[in-house]
């Protein structure tokens, strides 16, 4: 039972730090941008139970296998590319409550996310959601309240990026932040969420105008264009927006990069999932990773599904994310079964990036559990 419990409640690795913009850092010598990227959005306080048969219907109990509580929503990304060696930074509002310390303290020190853009407000407690995860899908309870004072006014004092990121609305313009971060050189990678009304309004499209990539799923790139099928709305997209990128699920993802004059396709890396929470937000950031570094199309992809797939085997979003000991830790299993044939082949590369002498610790990061005392 503690073994099966650990399996379900373990966290990611703690491992030798790795930054793939190191030569480009050291040719600039010092004169580029101090921030890799830029975000801004809320932090939720997520709890997320696991491992439920079903989930309650009126009147009824479940128990779940495993829970876990970390910062959500928009730090899912930020930790995510900070774990992959990008310096990050986030403008969001915490409330002055217990669930804002955590998630303010676990960002800052723990995940070594730059807060100076966020804000602290008394009398307004931090958004909440629950999460429950069952038979590799999940659904979600939130409650929250708008901030003090709108993020586009703590956005504006984000320091300029190299990358910025966006969620885009089908209600609201481009938020005026992330265009001064595009005009400023940085190179806007964007996501969309679920439209409640389903009405999928063009508005969306047009915002792409000031994107270097978007990144949707299958489900919203095919609504959001009008076409019956994930190849059909990735032409669709390719014609507005220099990288376009549909993902769909454990099945991989495709995407055209108009700049390089590169179309690829990779398929999921399938794993035992125990929580899909996040798992798009780590796609997100392991794909910007690659791009930022000039990897070639496929390899951004297949980077960008492995650390999605590496994510759902914990519990949680954010601290899920999986850093360069998890990625190691997988690439020596992969490379001792397969060879140089199958997955073994397919991610080669990472050779140069987790040389094989390299053996990651047995150290895990900090449980994804609030208040936990060692």
């Amino acid at each position: 039972m503690e073994d099966r419990m650990r399996a379900l409640e373990s966290a990611p690795l703690v491992g030798e730090p790795a930054d793939v913009l190191a030569e480009e850092r050291a040719e600039e010598g010092g004169g580029g941008p101090a921030v890799d990227l830029a975000l801004s959005g809320t932090v939720f306080f997520d709890i997320v139970l696991t491992g439920l048969a079903a989930p309650p219907a009126p009147g009824t109990e479940v128990g779940a296998d495993g829970m876990g509580s970390c910062p959500g929503g928009v730090a899912n990304l930020a930790v995510a590319a900070s774990r992959l060696g990008l310096r990050t930074a986030v403008a969001a509002a915490f409330g002055e409550d217990v669930y804002g310390d955590f998630s303010w303290e676990t960002l800052e020190r723990q995940e070594m996310v730059d807060l100076s853009a966020s804000r602290r407000f008394p009398d307004w407690h931090s958004p909440f959601t629950v999460s429950l995860a069952w038979k590799g899908d999940r659904g979600m309870v939130t409650h929250e309240h708008p901030p003090p004072e709108p993020l586009d006014g703590m956005a504006a004092k984000l320091p300029q990026a190299r990358a910025a990121f966006a969620g885009l609305h089908p209600d609201r313009p481009m938020p005026e932040w992330a265009v001064r971060q595009a005009e400023g050189g940085a190179k806007l990678f964007a996501d969309v969420g679920w439209d409640d009304s389903e009405t999928w309004s063009g508005s969306v499209l047009e915002q792409l105008d000031h994107c270097h990539a978007f990144m949707p799923n299958a489900i919203e790139a095919m609504s959001y264009t009008r076409t019956g099928s994930p190849a059909s709305a990735l032409s669709a997209l390719a014609e507005r927006v220099p990288i376009a990128v549909v993902t769909d699920g454990p099945r991989g993802a495709l995407a055209v990069d108009q700049l390089t004059g590169e179309t690829a396709e990779a398929e999921g890396v399938v794993l035992e999932a125990v929580d899909t929470t996040g798992a798009g937000d780590v796609f997100g950031a392991a794909f910007i990773v690659g791009t930022l570094a000039g990897w070639p199309l496929r390899r951004r992809l297949r980077f960008a599904n492995l650390c999605a797939a590496l994510s759902v085997q914990h519990t949680g979003g954010s601290l899920a994310a999986p850093g360069w000991a998890d990625v190691a830790s997988w690439w020596v299993r992969t490379r001792a079964e397969s060879g140089r044939s199958g997955l073994g082949a397919e991610y080669e590369f990472l050779d140069n990036l987790v040389p094989m002498p390299w053996r990651p610790t047995d150290r895990r990061r900090a449980s994804a559990t609030i208040g936990l005392r060692t």
